[in-house]
Order: C-alpha cells, then sequence, then structure tokens
C-alpha cells in the first residue's frame, strides 16, 4: 500500500514538473518573443540578397585596358575589379582623363565656356621723357676766342628767342671786322670809277663778308658795321629759340676753340615719350595710334599723344623695341629724364573665340588646354594661340565657341613632370600613338586610387606579325606586324629597340611572333617581351 502511494506521488511530481516546465517555457517565449522576430527577419533578407556580378578588371593606371579575369600591370600593381552599377554611364575616351568626382571637388576644378569676344586690349610699356631732338639747339662758336661776359649762367635758365646769351672777343673777329670795313668804304670811295680796280675792291667786300657770314654774325650786326665802318671788339650771340638751357659749359673769361659747344637749348612745350615695347607686342603698335603717358609725379594726370615713331632696332639684353610717342608740354610739367607709363590701345580684328589665360598650360613647346568631356572626364587638347587681352587669349585651332574649359587645374600643374609625359606623346607624327601616353600619366597623378604617389608607369602595347631583320650591334629588330588596337595603328613594317639583346633568343628572321612594347620617349618604341608564335614564352623583361 505504502508502495503503490509512492508510485502515485511520483507520477504526480513527474506531471508537474512537466507543467512547470511548459508554462516556464510559454513565459519565456513571450518575454523574448519580440528580439527573436526581428533575427529571423533580418536572416530571411540576407538569405534572398544576390551577389555582385563582376563585369572586368580595369588598369589601375586609368588606361584603356581591361581583362575578364585578375592580373597585374607591368609595374605590378593588381587590376581593379568593377563591378555591376560601379560603371560610368558614358565611359571616358582613349584620349581622355578620368577623374572621380569626390577628386575634382577637393581639386576645385572649375571651367568656363569659350566664348566669342572681341579682344581689345592695352600694350603697357615703361617710359622715359626726353627733349624733342628737333627742338634742341647748340650755340658753337666757329672762331677760336674768349667768352668775355655772360648774359645767362645758369643751367636750366629759361630764355626767350633773340635773347643775349654771351659775348666773346676774338683777335680773328677783329681783324675780319676791319677788313669788310675797309673794303665796303673802298667800294663807296671807287662807285665813280669803272674798270677793274672797282670790280676787285667788291670782290674783296664780298669775300669778308660772307666771311663774317660764316662765323653766325647777325645781319643786324654787318649793317651796323658797313654804316658806320667801326669794328666792334665783342660779338654778342643771341638765343636761336625759346626754351630752357639745358647744358651750359661757358665760364666767363675761358677760351674756347672753334666748334666747341658752349650753351645747348631746349624748346619744351613738346617732348618725345621713348617707350620700350616688349619684342611679342610691337606688332600691335602702329604709327598714328593714340597713347596715354601717366607719370607717378601727377598720379591724378593723363597725358595724351600719337605714336611717330617705331624705331627699327631692338635692345638684345632687355628683348625690347622703342617706340617715340610725341606729347604737348605747354605747361612744361613733363622734365626730362622723368620716367613714364605709357599705354598703347591696340584695335581688335574682330570677334575671335577666345578662353581664360589661365586656362592654357604651357610647356614651352606645346600649349595645352583641358576641355570638359563629362562628369569626371577631361580632353586634353593641343591649342594655337593669337593675341591676347589682359585676361583672355585668342584660340586660332583647338578649340569651338561653347566648349567648357578648364580654368583652374593647380593639380596638374603640381604633377608637371607627369603632364609632360601625357602630353609628350600627343600626336606621334606618323602614328597617332600618344593618344594612350596622353591619359596615362595624368591620370596617374591625379586618378591613382588604389596607389597615390606611385609613379606612372609606361603603357604597354602588344602586337603580333613577322621578325623580318635583326641587328644586335644596334639593338633594333625589323617587324611587320598587324593591326596594334590600343595606338590604333594598321599594320605596317617598322623599327623598334630592344630592352636587351638577351629577347631574341633562339629566334630567326622569318619567325612569327608576339611582342610587348612600350614608348619610352617620344617616338621611341621598345620592346619589353618578345616570343615566337606557339613557342614557349620567355620571362618579361623590364625596360628599365
Amino acid at each position: 500500500m505504502k508502495q503503490g502511494a509512492r508510485v502515485v506521488l511520483a507520477a504526480v511530481v513527474a506531471v508537474s514538473a512537466a507543467g512547470g516546465g511548459y508554462w516556464m517555457g510559454t513565459r519565456k517565449g513571450g518575454e523574448h518573443g519580440a528580439s527573436a522576430m526581428p533575427v529571423q527577419s533580418a536572416a530571411a533578407p540576407a538569405a534572398e540578397s544576390k551577389p555582385r556580378k563582376l563585369l572586368f578588371y580595369r588598369n589601375p593606371m586609368g588606361l584603356p585596358d581591361t581583362s575578364p579575369t585578375p592580373k597585374k600591370d607591368p609595374m605590378g600593381m593588381d587590376y581593379i575589379a568593377v563591378y555591376e552599377g560601379e560603371q560610368d554611364d558614358e565611359p571616358a575616351a582613349a584620349n581622355q582623363i578620368r577623374i572621380s568626382t569626390d577628386k575634382v571637388q577637393k581639386l576645385g576644378v572649375r571651367t568656363e565656356t569659350a566664348k566669342l569676344r572681341s579682344l581689345d586690349r592695352v600694350v603697357r610699356a615703361a617710359g622715359r621723357i626726353e627733349p624733342d631732338e628737333r627742338r634742341t639747339y647748340a650755340i658753337t662758336p666757329k672762331f677760336e676766342g674768349y667768352v668775355e661776359r655772360l648774359h645767362v649762367n645758369a643751367t636750366g635758365q629759361p630764355v626767350g628767342k633773340g635773347q643775349p646769351l654771351f659775348e666773346v672777343y676774338s683777335p680773328e673777329l677783329v681783324s675780319a671786322q676791319r677788313e669788310y670795313a675797309i673794303a665796303a668804304q673802298g667800294v663807296d670811295s671807287l662807285k665813280d670809277v669803272g674798270g677793274e680796280a672797282q670790280r676787285g675792291m667788291r670782290q674783296l667786300a664780298d669775300s669778308s663778308l660772307m666771311r663774317l657770314k660764316n662765323w653766325d654774325i647777325s645781319e643786324e650786326q654787318l649793317k651796323a658795321l658797313a654804316k658806320s665802318g667801326e669794328t666792334k671788339r665783342t660779338l654778342t650771340y643771341r638765343s636761336p629759340v625759346a626754351g630752357i638751357v639745358i647744358e651750359k659749359k661757358a665760364l666767363q673769361g675761358m677760351r674756347f676753340m672753334p666748334g666747341e659747344a658752349l650753351y645747348q637749348v631746349a624748346d619744351l612745350s613738346a617732348v618725345w615719350v621713348v617707350a620700350d615695347v616688349f619684342e611679342q607686342d610691337i606688332g600691335l603698335v602702329k604709327p598714328g595710334a593714340k597713347a596715354t603717358v601717366r607719370i607717378n609725379a601727377y598720379p591724378d594726370k593723363a597725358f595724351t599723344g600719337a605714336i611717330t615713331y617705331v624705331y627699327p632696332t631692338l635692345n638684345a639684353e632687355t628683348r625690347t623695341v622703342p617706340v617715340r610717342v610725341e606729347v604737348a608740354n605747354p605747361s612744361q610739367l613733363l622734365k626730362p629724364g622723368m620716367f613714364a607709363q605709357v599705354e598703347l590701345p591696340v584695335a581688335a580684328k574682330g570677334s575671335v573665340v577666345t578662353i581664360p589665360i589661365s586656362a592654357v598650360i604651357d610647356s614651352g613647346t606645346r600649349r595645352i588646354v583641358l576641355i570638359q568631356a563629362g562628369e569626371g572626364r577631361f580632353e586634353p587638347r593641343e591649342v594655337k594661340l593669337g593675341a591676347r587681352s589682359d585676361t583672355y587669349v585668342e584660340v586660332i585651332e583647338g578649340v569651338k565657341d561653347g566648349e567648357p574649359v578648364v580654368v583652374t587645374a593647380n593639380f596638374l600643374i603640381d604633377a608637371e613632370s607627369n603632364l609632360k609625359a601625357a602630353v609628350g606623346g600627343f600626336g606621334h607624327a606618323s602614328h597617332g600613338g600618344g593618344a594612350a601616353a596622353a591619359q596615362a600619366a595624368p591620370a596617374a597623378a591625379v586618378g591613382s586610387e588604389s596607389r597615390e604617389g606611385a609613379k606612372p608607369a609606361s603603357a604597354d602595347h602588344r602586337g603580333e606579325g613577322k621578325l623580318d631583320a635583326i641587328d644586335l650591334k644596334a639593338g633594333t629588330v625589323t617587324i611587320t606586324h598587324g593591326p596594334v588596337a590600343t595606338l590604333k595603328w594598321p599594320g605596317m613594317t617598322m623599327d623598334f629597340t630592344l630592352a636587351n639583346s638577351g629577347l631574341i633568343g633562339n629566334l630567326k628572321p622569318g619567325a612569327s611572333i608576339e611582342f610587348t612594347f612600350v614608348e619610352r620617349k617620344p617616338g621611341e618604341w621598345v620592346i619589353v617581351k618578345l616570343a615566337g608564335t606557339g613557342a614557349a614564352r620567355p620571362a618579361a623583361h623590364a625596360a628599365h
């Protein structure tokens, strides 16, 4: 009986434990069901999501070279995987530079549209004030003598026309006056006597008068001498023009010799402004054009004049050509020796296609402009430039009206060496092969996402053909090859340089070959890999 009761009790406990477990499980489920459900729902989309579709592998340096399988470029860099949705809507052309939109914004790239403008401009040049050479006079006695008296005794003193400057004494002058006075009196005394004596006396009088005239004796003095017959001890020299004494060598009591300039007088009512125009601007300067002259001493005044002469010589040291501008100077504010800033307006030849000067990248041998071909894509173009204004330049060839050009491209200037590599092969004379190279270096300089700071590698190209000739001494081979797609070359026969002579191996002329080559410098094509068709390819040899 006791044993039966024990069995019943054990059964009751078991049922209770099972019920309690069920109740506890239900309670726990109620407490944590909210978090359990989201886990299940989050797992469902993960199970339903599809993996991204791999399209191809692209060249890490931005070259137009793709591969369906992973590979490395000649520099050992891994090609970058491109998945569906990561492609641009419009692929960049082979000669374009591709930069990510984020980098374009970070670099501050700004564009401006090429437009038709009238390039009115002003040629500016430094100049100096000089006296008008046609208004400058030197007072020079033609005989030996002494300065007896000075009437004008200071440089810079203004004088009027005919004003006495100085008096001179000369024994020769006194003798010539006496000779003329005697001859004149002889002519008067023999006027009633005809014949040879009268003619001889008149010839003597005429020769004496001519001698005095040659010595610059004035007509007034000669008439007084002929009338009175009295010789004067001194002769007065007068100013031939109204002006300023710009040079005075005469000293009272000094002895002078024939031909010695004692005074220089200049008429400064009009002066010359001689401007030094740079060589590249001289073709724009035409005689007769108006010019504006500004002087530091008078910043609020502008003097106008006309270009009267363009000198035929060039200063080899400054590469400038003197240009003469005549300016009226009635108030004599312009003084010889002053420096001047000269503005020479140049009329435009009409509306021309123009771009900002800042858009031009001048390498010294070529001028390049970057055209925005699309979002994050830029096309370098070689341009031919014409006239310039202060801010714009005419484009004769290379850019059309309405095309957007990059006006702030500091990232390319910073990578100047890479830019030179890009434009160096722009238009290979025979093959046009520089397009790929033109893209490579700028893209490496600014668009390499995988290895920033890495040096750009030369683009490699592949071809197939026949080995025609081998010149191991010169290190060259002649190959007749088929079309090269990466350079857009047609099939042709041409010479290549071998990176090293070991590339030849056992190959003989006439063998069918496959080869890989690069452009080491513009026009020099170097083979870095060479193998016979169908044969085991030798290990790659680096060109450098």
